[in-house]
């Protein structure tokens, strides 16, 4: 027997929001931006859920508080992490990988949540 059916509509979810986060790699960022044209963090996760049907509040901080709390050991695809007290969120993409959209000059790409400076400045991790 597989998963429940929520549970695998949820894995298909996550999937499907990685992916589409992938998809925004190279995208500029821009403060404020919630579109292909250009994205802050909170707005990238804003839009791939947004495509998904999943409505997301628009703020890092607001994400955080409005996501099931999910252990760094359970993370799984689509799953957001959160660092700097919430003030900055990416789309878990697995094995250690995320994408966000990290600041002004550099665009939409991914990191390791192992490394030191997202190591260091871990927040915690939301399911929507």
């Amino acid at each position: 027997m597989g998963p429940p059916a929520a549970a695998a509509e949820q894995l298909d979810r996550g999937q499907r929001a990685a992916s589409l986060a992938q998809q925004q790699k190279g995208v500029p960022y821009q403060y404020g931006g919630r579109t292909p044209q250009g994205f802050d963090c909170s707005g990238l996760v804003y839009y791939v859920y947004g495509k998904l049907g999943v409505n997301l509040p628009r703020t890092a901080g607001a994400q955080y508080d409005h996501t099931q709390r999910i252990a760094l050991a359970d993370l799984k695809p689509g799953d957001l992490v959160f660092f700097l007290n919430a003030n900055h969120v990416g789309i878990y993409v697995g094995d250690g990988w995320f994408i966000h959209a990290p600041e002004t000059g550099k665009p939409v790409g991914g990191a390791w949540l192992n490394t030191g400076y997202w190591h260091d400045n871990y927040y915690g991790a939301g399911r929507p």
